[in-house]
């Protein structure tokens, strides 16, 4: 590795903090029905391992747990993370707040049980879902009631504890399961309330001990790469890169990287300037399957970033593009992609 780029590793702090702007925009808040979801093979077209460019690479963990065969036990009282308790009476229409617990969900078994997802989602079942929604500022509980599922299950309490309230007050179990704890905390709240709280804690044991095999790869490591990760959205449809509160900054630390956005003391994403994207100096580039698609491939990842080919990494043509729920969520399969990424930064070659 070049001196100028050891160099770059060492950029101050604030020059890079500088760059980074915070989203103005709050993400939408509550449900409308879409005509039509985007179907599989458009979503993974532009991100398949063979679709994508030469020398870019599909980084995709193996063995992410998962459990079939299983028997609900219902009804079930449990505690919201908004502090409510919920009885769940009947979890056979799920109307999934995110690809976070609708990962958890597949990896139980029970996907078919996801009635309505968001619109583009990342995951099988939510693509599969009968019913797709966009969450917008103009519609309320209405909105989540016309869905007819039988268990709301939001994945924000920024978001969905409003939402939650209401949709309780008319008769409907909701349960919030907040996005930014931990993954094996995330996969057995997911389980227990739907019935299945003994498996649930067998494949969180099995996602730490999984996190708990990545941080002793990153901690053994000599080299400790420079890593943006890059999302289609978070700003209003500007360019962003993971925050120190996003489950992919936190995932990027925890194997070893240098996140950009947690260097610059940044929360949740942030946009970034042309000139931002050259003072982070990456050496490392992140994209996951479902951003790539939106960005619309390789050309479209470029024309976002104009300036990203004079950074380290895009002058090597490192860009890796990782599942959406082994990067961007904490989820089941976290654990699986920090361990495939920890191997992968441990690789890189010594500065």
């Amino acid at each position: 590795m070049s001196s100028s780029l050891t160099a770059r590793r060492h950029l101050p702090v604030l020059a890079l903090a500088a760059a980074l702007t915070a989203c103005g925009g709050k993400p939408a808040e509550t449900a409308a029905p879409a005509e039509a979801a985007p179907k599989a093979a458009d979503a993974a077209n532009a991100s398949s391992p063979a679709a994508l460019p030469q020398g870019w690479l599909h980084l995709a963990g193996a063995n992410v747990p998962s459990s079939t065969n299983l028997i609900p036990v219902l009804p079930v009282t449990v505690t919201s993370d908004d502090g409510e308790q919920v009885t769940v009476k009947d979890a056979s229409r799920i109307v999934a707040g995110g690809d976070d617990v609708i990962a958890v969900i597949e990896a139980l078994g029970l996907g078919g049980q996801v009635y309505a997802a968001p619109l583009r989602s990342a995951t099988e079942a939510g693509r599969k879902a009968p019913k797709q929604f966009l969450f917008n500022r103009t519609t309320g509980v209405e909105g989540v009631l016309s869905l007819e599922g039988t268990l709301f299950l939001g994945n924000s309490l920024r978001r969905h504890t409003e939402l939650a309230k209401k949709l309780r007050g008319a008769g409907e179990a909701a349960v919030v399961i907040d996005d930014l704890q931990p993954a094996p905390e995330k996969v057995r709240k997911v389980a227990a309330a739907l019935g299945v709280a003994e498996a649930g804690n067998a494949l969180a044991a099995q996602v730490q001990a999984q996190l708990e095999e990545a941080a002793a790869i990153a901690s053994s490591s000599k080299v400790h790469p420079r890593v943006i990760h890059l999302s289609a959205t978070g700003a209003g449809g500007a360019p962003t890169v993971a925050g120190a509160d996003s489950a992919s900054g936190k995932l990027i630390g925890l194997a070893g990287g240098v996140n950009i956005g947690t260097e610059a003391g940044v929360a949740n994403y942030s946009a970034l300037s042309n000139e931002g994207v050259v003072a982070a100096a990456p050496e490392v580039i992140l994209v996951t399957e479902n951003d790539l698609q939106l960005f619309g491939g390789e050309a479209g990842l470029w024309k976002a970033y104009p300036t990203l080919k004079q950074t380290p990494a895009g002058a090597a043509n490192r860009v890796w593009v990782m599942p959406d729920v082994q990067l961007k969520a904490a989820s089941v399969g976290s654990g699986s992609g920090a361990v495939a990424l920890a191997k992968a930064l441990a690789a890189l070659p010594s500065p």
